[in-house]
């Protein structure tokens, strides 16, 4: 789980976005922190570059990987 000291450096947007679900080696128009929905592994990811691989982690029941972005500093 991403964790932050100071709140004043961050902001609660609704934004599409941080709704949807992407699979490994996918691109995205994104750059900031995403984590995965299955075993809560985070990944600091730049959008000029894909998603890691589904080999970048296992899971358990060998679940696949789904990336969401929880941080960034796009602004809306």
């Amino acid at each position: 789980m991403a964790l932050y000291k100071y709140g004043n450096y961050l902001q609660h947007v609704s934004i599409d976005e941080f709704d949807k679900l992407y699979s490994p080696g996918d691109r995205t128009g994104w750059s900031g922190i995403y984590r995965c929905e299955v075993c809560g592994r985070e990944v600091v990811h730049t959008n000029d570059k894909p998603l890691p691989p589904q080999n970048h982690h296992q899971h358990p029941q060998n679940h696949p990987i789904r990336w969401r972005i929880i941080v960034t500093d796009r602004a809306a």
